[in-house]
């Protein structure tokens, strides 16, 4: 697996790192456990190979930007020169470990089994020239080299274990990054679900996810080479034996060998492995004429929810194994949460669109059909009976003229505030100053401002919708109230926004204060606001006195 910049950059700083420590191991290996006499060139040969690893971990330390990185060859002739000059054998294995495991970081398995043959074989001979030949001493050669060989791949395994745990969670990064709620629900499985067939080398990947609640399943296939973009198929909870295969609670493997197969998997709860795995049902070979599968469960809210397959049809593709199982029962458990999240901030805009649309509608059936129905009627007044004086049929047509121009202006208005807005705390004064001043203009209503001097430090979603809340209350006030003057004030404290709006019009048709919680019971109150400001968390009063006006009060938390 192919390493990002970062994670490389990582691994080469451990090995320059390992470097030094190693050097200074070695050395002190050689001034204490050789018996021959040490050359002096052995000892500047290490001593310059600590120095070089000293310079190199300074580098990256005091200057980060600078990618500091001593080639391998170089390492390489340290090594074959220090077996030529070392008296001990201890002192090179500490290069020789070091080496070793800088190649398997590197991905370079083949380069590291030739380094650990040569190695062995050097080793062998250089003890084999310095001892005289006897058949005692061939044991003490085989030991040697055995010992050589052990170590060697040992410390490889080591280095590749390494750079094999950053490699996957350079992948675990990026397939949960793929799932965002902006890609869309469909594109990011898509891509995700690719990244898994690519991983695996598999023929096709498959996510089924149960909704009890619909009673539907919802299944999404993707296949390497495929290009084109498909919604889920929307499956009768009937077919769930395809796609969710037996238990849930089951991770398994399974391999086509005669018959119906065999396979392996365990309790994903417990680990606890099963002697003999449930078999594949006809109706899943039918569905994927599947000849080997992985199935791994994903969890919602902590239960599981749906299944993950990898699946090969042809019967020449490398078998799976137990390790497969692992690592993609891992992945699932990564992709759970952003898979939930994508699916309830998609469930939540659905909501919220829905919501809107309602509004909308009741805004539309109160007002302006109701008024195009008042039209109508009048009409067909006028045309069966027309009046007999000129005078009255034009004062009649002036009212119609006049009622179709403030539905006009309302329609317009309506069209108006369903445009996207973009509010911030910034601009949240001068915008809400803007709209006093024209709606004083347009209505001859008086509307007086009161805002806080001190900044606002509010989200711009709830910028948003306190804007939305306080144009509508507005509105509703030079609908209903008729009111001649009204007065509006918001303020900040350290836990919450409070927006009030008080008017001296007619009033509800109920007296008394009221929470949001009983105006829902009663079914009074502004429908719209109300879903606003729940929408945001907030909470809503309402002050009636009829004939006296109303009080409107808002209370939205900022945290």
């Amino acid at each position: 697996m192919n390493l990002d910049n970062t994670e490389r950059l990582y691994l080469e700083r451990q090995v320059t790192l390992a470097r030094a420590v190693i050097a200074a191991l070695s050395l002190v290996a050689l001034l204490e456990t050789s018996a021959a006499p040490i050359r002096r060139v052995s000892v500047a040969l290490l001593l310059g190979y600590l120095l070089l690893g000293l310079i190199g971990v300074f580098a990256e330390r005091v200057f980060p930007d600078w990618h500091v990185r001593i080639p391998l060859a170089v390492d390489l002739c340290v090594l074959g020169a220090f077996l030529y000059l070392t008296p001990s054998v201890s002192a090179f294995w500490f290069l020789f470990l070091f080496t070793v495991f800088a190649l398997a970081t590197r991905g370079d398995s083949r380069a590291m089994f030739a380094l650990v043959g040569v190695a062995t074989a050097g080793i062998i001979l250089r003890v084999a020239v310095e001892d005289s030949f006897r058949w005692q001493s061939t044991w003490h050669w085989i030991a040697l080299g055995l010992g050589t060989i052990v170590s060697g791949l040992g410390m490889g395994f080591l280095g590749a274990r390494e750079r094999e745990h950053l490699g996957r969670q350079q992948f675990l990064e990026k397939i949960t990054g793929l799932l965002r709620f902006d890609r869309g629900l469909t594109e990011s499985i898509r891509q995700a679900l690719g990244e898994l067939v690519l991983a695996f080398d598999c023929e096709q990947g498959c996510l089924a996810v149960r909704d009890d609640e619909l009673e539907r399943l919802f299944v999404w296939k993707v296949r390497p080479c495929e290009r084109e973009l498909r919604g889920p198929e929307t499956l009768p909870l009937s077919r769930s034996e395809a796609f969710l295969i037996d238990c849930l609670e089951v991770s398994m493997g399974w391999e086509q060998n005669g018959g119906r197969g065999e396979g392996f998997g365990w309790d994903r709860r417990t680990g606890r492995r099963f002697r003999r795995v449930p078999l594949l049902s006809d109706a899943v070979r039918e569905e994927f004429k599947a000849k080997s599968l992985l199935a791994a469960t994903i969890e919602a809210d902590g239960q599981p929810a749906g299944r993950v397959l990898l699946i090969n049809a042809n019967s020449g593709r490398q078998r799976f194994s137990e390790g497969d199982l692992r690592w993609l029962e891992r992945i699932v458990r990564q992709l759970g949460p952003p898979l939930e999240n994508v699916f309830l901030l998609r469930s939540l805009r659905t909501r919220a669109v829905e919501s809107e649309r309602s509004r909308v509608s009741r805004d539309l059936h109160d007002g302006i059909l109701q008024t195009l129905l008042s039209l109508s009627i009048q009409l067909g007044v006028l045309r069966q009976k027309p009046p007999k004086d000129h005078v009255a049929l034009s004062a009649e047509l002036t009212n119609l003229q006049r009622t179709v121009k403030e539905q006009s202006e309302e329609l317009r208005r309506m069209v108006t505030e369903m445009r996207p807005l973009r509010v911030d705390s910034a601009d949240m004064k001068e915008l809400m100053c803007s709209f006093a001043e024209r709606f004083r203009s347009e209505h001859d209503l008086g509307v007086e401002l009161f805002i806080e001097d001190r900044n606002l430090r509010v989200p711009d979603r709830i910028c948003r919708e306190i804007f939305q809340i306080y144009r509508e209350a507005l509105h509703n006030v030079k609908k209903h109230a008729h009111a001649s003057h009204v007065v509006v004030k918001l303020a900040q404290d350290d836990s919450k926004v409070i927006l009030i709006v008080d008017d001296n019009g007619m009033g509800f048709s109920f007296s008394g204060r009221y929470a949001s919680e009983e105006l829902d019971r009663l079914r009074l109150g502004p429908i719209s606001i109300k879903e606003r400001t729940r929408g945001v968390g907030g909470t809503l009063t309402l002050e009636s006195n009829p004939g006296h006006g109303a009080r409107l009060t808002i209370e939205i938390p900022t945290n």
